[in-house]
């Protein structure tokens, strides 16, 4: 369904958007943000954004001959807001959501394939195979993350969960026996760990909660929302000819070799 919805939008995009400035004419340079502290996907190290998803975003770019900046603005949630108040160009990556939607249009290929996992301490007795067996018990999430494939309404209506402001609260939380499990992208929580020297005390459950797609968005009112159809189309290309995967291991190699201390 969001697959369709993003086509549509691309559409709709071309055609010219109520409410986009007459101004929106131009776009010298495409200014590309992230969440900051989701590594391997996507970090700051302190100097400037890096990651699976702004290498992906950069190779598309490259490939198209279209100019672009790496722009860090701060933490996720000031991410939204820029892009939301047109501040930015476009977010890389995130996961579409209803609410998302109002202000970020999506190209119909994904960037990234994001599974979320169940953490829990290494000799936890919590048995899971299915989302069902969650309730009842204490869970953590961090706060802004969104997980798709109907999960989202599932903790809404069902579950007991803590949102927090960064996964190191949530695993500080597991520790000290406050949470059952935690909530979060694989890659994300094995980064955090590996950087932390902690892969010894938690563990990730399988199966996994959901594998869900995240997409590079445009803003709405950009004028570089012009670029998203050859975007899109590049971006299919590469992900079908296996680039994107090797980029993805590539990240995830980097990340376990130099692990890069940041503010999860």
């Amino acid at each position: 369904m969001w697959r369709a919805i993003a086509l549509l939008l691309c559409l709709f995009a071309l055609s010219g958007m109520p409410g986009t400035p007459a101004w929106a004419n131009d776009c010298p340079k495409v200014r590309i943000t992230a969440d900051p502290a989701y590594p391997p996907l996507h970090w700051y190290d302190g100097k400037t954004l890096r990651g699976a998803s702004i290498d992906i975003a950069s190779r598309v770019f490259d490939d198209l001959g279209i100019a672009y900046e790496i722009k860090y603005v701060g933490p996720f949630p000031r991410v939204l807001r820029m892009a939301e108040a047109g501040e930015v160009d476009m977010i890389s990556t995130l996961k579409i959501t209803p609410e998302r939607l109002d202000y970020l249009a999506f190209p119909s290929n994904p960037s990234l394939s994001n599974p979320i996992a169940v953490f829990v301490p290494k000799h936890s007795t919590l048995r899971y195979s299915r989302w069902e067996d969650l309730i009842g018990k204490r869970g953590g999430l961090t706060r802004d993350n969104k997980f798709g494939n109907g999960f989202d309404e599932f903790i809404e209506q069902k579950l007991s969960v803590e949102r927090v402001n960064n996964p190191e609260q949530n695993f500080a939380k597991m520790r000290a026996g406050h949470i059952d499990y935690f909530l979060t992208g694989l890659y994300t929580g094995l980064a955090y760990l590996a950087e932390q020297q902690l892969e010894g005390e938690f563990k990730a459950l399988i199966p996994y909660v959901t594998d869900t797609k995240n997409y590079s968005a445009f803003v709405k009112g950009s004028p570089c929302i012009k670029y998203l159809p050859a975007f899109d189309q590049r971006l299919g290309e590469l992900m079908r000819s296996g680039v994107g995967d090797a980029i993805v291991q590539k990240n995830i190699d980097r990340w376990r070799q130099h692990p890069h201390r940041v503010d999860f």
